[in-house]
């Protein structure tokens, strides 16, 4: 069957007016027309009431497909499985691919849990089980269970009709993995090779050896790294005896990944962005904690001004340039920041006295070119070279300072297992405010004498 895409809103509200109606032929026949990507959009929008309709008109196999693609937080998804009768609730959850299902229960209430368990098939309840214990962002944590392996000593022929009775019930079949009696990893094909040799070629003669595999205990974001990097449609799973447990498959790694990245934007700019509400107290209740850590972060810097205030006095005109500075030295440290987490992240070869290095080399030659341009400017306007010089020098050493500080703090950060995308632009950008303004003030100082009075 060919599947339909929604073209307008109309088409929605048609099929859930059907619901509404309690059309059930009609509801099922234009629903599960749709792609399931789709389904699992309109089941978002559903009330209660419309959501009950459709457990009675769809089979559990059914509604587990459009569970295995939902975008909608596990937890919400657990809270679905609240609104079902156990039964059918215990079919929809064996219904789904495991790793998916493992991702929802990990919030369903305890007593629910042991209550979907007892009335789980004992191997799927096993493995859930199994799963629910690996570490959380670990391989074992994201890894599916459904896959096709076979033996060395048998035929094309015979790994053939091993795919076709499990294919049905296997995440993917491109990769077909070749275990030993103790079920070890020792080999792999893809359904290329099968397909591409006679019938009775023994697999231990074509299948691919050594395989790169990733332990059950590795993070994920190595394991996105390595799919990445080899651009694997899947990847092995193995235990510490480098038996075979799983496989992790590219359309999880992308989760990982934009899960990752969601992390790291939230760490930069110092807010939880998953966290989504459209209740203001609750935002606010979210971003006070890191704001107010902000605000007596920055009275350092009214500290500062308010030490150097007899400077500001006798020369008023040197308050003119001080969110010029500042702010040119905060955008260079998150722009710093940014390059260093990224390297970090992607666990480039490169040292990180190499990525510091290189950082300040950038901060002296974009501080350079700046600071003969604000040193220019500042003179022709003001018509007091000194003038522009002192703001000119004092960009320059701030923008150098703020890179070599950008860099520095995630690196330490990582030194010490924290996450380094913790350190917030904004964290970044009142440090850098601190130390150009320590600069600049002391610049002024120096030569304070050629504009005292402008």
């Amino acid at each position: 069957m060919v599947e339909k895409q929604i073209e307008s809103e109309e088409e929605i509200n048609a099929i859930l007016n059907l619901l509404n109606q309690q059309k059930a032929h009609d509801f099922r026949e234009q629903y599960l027309d749709l792609h399931v990507y789709e389904q699992a959009q309109i089941f978002a929008e559903m009330d209660y009431i419309q959501r009950s309709r459709l457990y009675r008109y769809l089979t559990p196999e059914e509604v587990g497909e459009i569970f295995n693609v939902s975008e909608e937080e596990p937890v919400v998804l657990a809270n679905y499985f609240e609104e079902m009768t156990l039964r059918y609730a215990a079919q929809v959850i064996n219904s789904m691919y495991t790793d998916n299902a493992v991702d929802i229960l990990a919030y369903a209430k305890k007593k629910n849990l042991v209550k979907y368990m007892k009335l789980l098939p004992e191997e799927s309840a096993t493995e859930i089980r199994e799963m629910l214990h690996y570490e959380d962002k670990t391989a074992g944590a994201i890894m599916s269970t459904e896959y096709v392996d076979i033996v060395g000593n048998q035929t094309v022929r015979s790994a053939m009709h091993v795919i076709k009775s499990e294919a049905l019930e296997a995440e993917t079949i491109y990769y077909v993995y070749v275990i030993d009696d103790e079920e070890k990893l020792i080999g792999v094909l893809t359904l290329r090779d099968l397909l591409t040799n006679d019938d009775d070629t023994m697999i231990s003669d074509i299948m691919n050896t050594p395989v790169m595999s990733v332990e059950v205990s590795e993070d994920q974001e190595e394991v996105a790294q390595t799919i990445r990097d080899y651009n694997f449609l899947a990847i092995p799973v193995t235990d510490y005896d480098d038996k075979l447990i799983g496989i992790i498959n590219v359309d999880d790694i992308i989760d990982v990944i934009d899960e990752e990245s969601s992390e790291d934007y939230s760490g930069l700019a110092g807010v939880d962005t998953e966290q989504v509400t459209i209740n203001p107290f609750e935002n606010a209740k979210k971003r006070l904690p890191s704001l107010t850590v902000m605000l007596l972060l920055g009275l350092l810097t009214v500290l500062l001004v308010s030490h150097f205030e007899y400077l500001l006095n006798q020369a008023t005109i040197l308050a003119v340039f001080i969110s010029t500075i500042t702010g040119a030295s905060g955008n260079a440290g998150t722009q710093s920041l940014a390059v260093a987490i990224k390297r970090i992240a992607n666990n480039d070869d490169e040292s990180r006295l190499k990525i510091m290095v290189n950082e300040i080399l950038t901060g002296i030659l974009i501080g350079g070119v700046t600071g003969i341009i604000i040193w220019i400017l500042v003179g022709a306007w003001k018509a007091n070279f000194v003038l522009g010089f002192v703001v000119g020098i004092a960009m320059f050493f701030a923008i150098i300072i703020a890179n070599l500080v950008g860099c520095l703090i995630p690196m330490i950060m990582e030194k010490f297992n924290v996450d380094p995308s913790v350190a917030s632009g904004a964290l970044i950008s009142t440090l850098s405010d601190v130390t150009s303004l320590l600069i600049y003030f002391l610049f002024a100082q120096m030569f304070l004498q050629f504009f005292i009075g402008q």
